[in-house]
């Protein structure tokens, strides 16, 4: 499971970084502390008039599906396991269509202990990260339909089974795309189921490093680069 990760790159870098054409929205603030159902920024492609565009936009944490009732659905759907994505009603629409990637500087897990309260742990590969992720668009009726907030955007992180040394703090990991796969898994032009579990059947496995870090990233309330540290 993915449920908190940090995401500290400005507008700017996202740009250069994931060879953005145009950016969405208002200037996305750093955090340390990113948490289910706030706005992230995601980078998706989308087919506009002069052609394939990819973007960098905000898209709530926890997908809504389109034919839900409401948005309180999207608490538990912030992650996808990649096992399923294109089985489940929720995922599979989107896992075909609406497909994007989520910058990360790394994510955080707790390693349960017999005795006490878990212990914290920032993994991370020295560089940013980008997992893969998908996105969906659910429009409230309540709104009129000049509301340009009768739109929300919704975003999930897909899942794997954990690997190497990482298992034994979780059983599961982000799906966590190389520079390489970027453009197959954003093309608009790739539908097929087939060809979407392929694209991630062939994930090479991800080398992080875990770093214990302070019991202060526990409460959502908190924010900074401290929060990455490691414990002295």
């Amino acid at each position: 499971m993915c449920g908190r990760y940090a995401q500290s790159r400005a507008d700017d870098a996202l740009e250069r970084d994931l060879l953005v054409d145009r950016i969405l929205g208002e200037p996305r603030s750093p955090s340390w502390n990113v948490a289910p159902t706030q706005d992230v920024p995601v980078v998706l492609e989308r087919r506009e008039d002069d052609g394939v565009q990819r973007q960098l936009r905000s898209a709530r944490w926890g997908l809504v599906p389109s034919w839900a009732h409401d948005t309180s659905i999207g608490s538990r759907m912030i992650n996808a396991r990649s096992e399923t994505v294109l089985d489940k009603p929720a995922f599979r629409k989107a896992a075909a269509a609406r497909r994007a990637l989520v910058p990360m500087d790394g994510y955080y897990e707790w390693q349960p202990h017999e005795h006490g309260p878990k212990t914290p742990f920032f993994l991370h590969a020295g560089q940013p990260l980008a997992a893969a992720g998908l996105y969906e668009l659910w429009r409230d009726h309540s709104k009129d339909a000049d509301d340009p907030t009768r739109w929300l955007w919704s975003v999930t992180i897909i899942t794997r089974p954990a690997c190497d040394a990482l298992g034994h703090l979780h059983d599961r990991c982000p799906v966590l795309l190389p520079a390489d796969r970027w453009d197959d898994w954003l093309s608009p032009a790739v539908t097929a189921p087939d060809e979407v579990g392929a694209l991630l059947a062939h994930v090479p496995e991800p080398h992080l490093e875990p770093r214990e870090v302070g019991r202060a990233v526990g409460n959502v309330a908190n924010d900074g680069p401290g929060l990455v540290e490691p414990v002295e």
